[in-house]
């Protein structure tokens, strides 16, 4: 006993024995950063490939120093050691973590080598503007390998934006005499990176960003396939998703609503879709083009579950994008409305307790806005007043929208049980009909957020965030800045490459005004992932054809999957990854 006691007092601090041993897991590494058999940092040669988007004259204008620097041309890393010593150079996570996070850190660490310094800060953005910071040493860096997700450095969501805080970087940066710094975020992250990398351009320190966002959502056609964190948030809760669907045939009696994270997108819910293959899945994108209103949404619902129902199948799952409301045609054009009130009225709303705040906003409100926004259930329409983000996001994980559509799916399905016209359309037989009248919905709700952000990241992410951190320490080190850093070709051996942010960057409506801003990539309802579940979810709606994707693999077949959704959509011929070569870290 003393012995077992013993052991287990040794696997405290991060020193289980799955720990110890993802350590020693060797990671794939591009040709690019391999040197006479070790891994190094890159050179960069310069391509054709210019980036723009319908603003970039305006982008152009407005970051001057950057985009004549780089032209907006790609750059692809290439065999070749830049030998730097004495540079400093500041790592911060900026966001919401995301599996892989530490190997980012392990990658930059191994581009710089001995001969500089990486410092780490301190919960992000905020810890840049205190200058707080501390030195990663490689016995540090080799503590957090293949681990975690932004825990070693921790972050925040603050945005660097007024004068105020321009000033006080400056200030650090000289104080700390900072070469360079490497912001880990999304794609609000990335364009403060863009921010950054123009006031510090003269001052001659190097701003570079890393892609990261579970939502999926920064993601750039071939030359930048996903962020990172997807793969492992995906897999994670396919699992979960995949134990539920094994238990619904077994308890045969509830309907489960699933909120999965994904706020302005909805990578999450179709990548999670097409692993697990549950009864329904709903897609904000297609219900955005398709103009389709609450109720139609309410009713394709409904009638799914009457459908099954009917058949003696009284139980499924149904997944719902964290974001789905901002994307229902009338509620965007409410919540736009709304988010225009909140920005302009900001001081005034302040002082009012929440039934005035009602009144106040439902006097601004266009008659449409105000009667759809009545409609709803006073819990909603309670928490559509919240606080906006720094970003001036509604925050929408807050939002019970599962429970907004079991409440509306149960008075729907009430009434097509009361009234035969409200069922005549599903065309059922009297053997059909008799069960559809005798089923009585029993629902449970969940949402899987947090759950996914932080887990050992799988052996793709573990793969890609070490290559995402080499390419940046390498940008770093070769003097360039204003770039966000991407690997390509995962398929055959990774391709590196140095996307120019402001070839990146749009022009967005925040906060009741016009701000530059990387557009956020959704879901194309012609893409190959989108089309293919078009085909099958009619299926999988009828009767039980779900998949249990189990668990997350460093070791096995599915070790070395990629996301159903990144093979489908760049064309792949399998679903294996290939980042080149296996080298151990430690």
């Amino acid at each position: 006993m003393a012995n077992l006691q013993t052991l287990l007092t040794q696997m405290e601090e991060h020193h289980s024995l799955f720990e110890d041993e993802i350590r020693k897991l060797p990671v794939p590494v591009c040709k690019a950063f391999v040197k006479n058999g070790k891994i190094a940092p890159s050179s960069f040669k310069i391509t054709d490939h210019v980036l723009g988007t319908k603003d970039v004259q305006k982008v152009d204008e407005h970051f001057k120093k950057c985009a004549g620097n780089s032209g907006n041309k790609v750059l692809e890393a290439v065999q070749g050691e830049a030998d730097h010593s004495g540079l400093r150079i500041a790592v911060l996570f900026s966001g919401g973590p995301a599996a892989g996070g530490h190997n980012v850190i392990v990658g930059i660490k191994k581009a710089i080598g001995s001969k500089n310094t990486l410092l780490g800060t301190v919960a992000g953005p905020k810890g840049l503007l205190a200058g707080e910071f501390f030195e990663v040493t490689e016995d540090a860096a080799n503590g957090i390998i293949n681990t975690g997700g932004f825990d070693f450095l921790g972050s925040d969501r603050t945005k660097i934006k007024t004068d105020e805080q321009f000033a006080k970087v400056k200030k650090v940066v000289k104080e700390h005499k900072l070469d360079g710094i490497i912001v880990v975020g999304g794609d609000d992250s990335n364009t403060n990176a863009a921010v950054l990398a123009e006031l510090l351009y003269d001052d001659g320190v190097k701003v570079i960003g890393v892609p990261k966002t579970i939502d999926g959502d920064l993601q750039i056609g071939s030359i930048l396939p996903i962020s990172f964190g997807y793969d492992t948030a995906t897999k994670i809760y396919s699992e979960m998703v995949g134990n539920i669907l094994q238990d619904t045939p077994s308890s045969r009696k509830y309907w489960h609503f699933i909120k999965l994270m994904g706020r302005s997108a909805s990578h999450v819910a179709l990548e999670v879709a097409l692993q697990t293959k549950p009864a329904l899945a709903l897609i904000s994108e297609e219900i955005y083009e398709k103009k389709m209103s609450l109720d139609q949404i309410v009713s394709n619902i409904a009638n799914t579950i009457s459908l099954r129902a009917a058949s003696g199948i009284n139980h499924g799952v149904i997944l719902i994008p964290e974001g789905l409301i901002e994307f229902i045609p009338e509620m965007k054009d409410m919540i736009t409305e709304l988010n225009e009130v909140i920005a302009k009225y900001h001081e005034d709303l302040e002082e009012l307790q929440l039934p005035e705040k009602k009144d106040f906003v439902y006097k601004q409100f266009s008659a449409d806005s105000a009667k759809l926004m009545a409609s709803l259930p006073g819990e909603i329409e309670t928490m559509l007043l919240l606080e906006r983000d720094s970003h001036g996001n509604l925050p929408v994980s807050q939002i019970p929208t599962e429970n907004l559509m079991i409440q509306m799916v149960e008075d729907k399905l009430h009434m097509m049980q009361k009234h035969a016209d409200d069922r005549h359309h599903l065309g059922l037989d009297e053997a059909q009909e008799a069960k559809f009248l005798k089923f009585k919905l029993s629902t449970l709700n969940h949402f899987f957020g947090y759950e996914g952000r932080c887990g050992a990241p799988t052996l793709f992410d573990a793969a890609y965030c070490l290559n995402l951190g080499l390419l940046a320490g390498s940008l770093v080190l070769d003097g360039h800045t204003c770039y966000i850093a991407a690997i390509t070709e995962l398929d055959k051996g990774g391709k590196a490459l140095a996307l120019p942010l402001t070839g990146l960057l749009n022009i967005e409506r925040r906060h009741g005004a016009d701000e530059m801003v990387i557009e956020k990539a959704l879901v194309k309802i012609n893409s190959p992932a989108f089309q293919f579940y078009e085909e099958r979810r009619t299926i999988w709606a009828r009767s039980d054809h779900f998949s249990s994707p189990g668990p997350r693999q460093l070791w096995g077949p599915t070790a070395h999957q990629l996301p159903y959704t990144v093979a489908l959509n760049q064309g792949y011929g399998s679903l294996i990854f290939n980042l080149g070569d296996p080298h151990s870290l430690t």
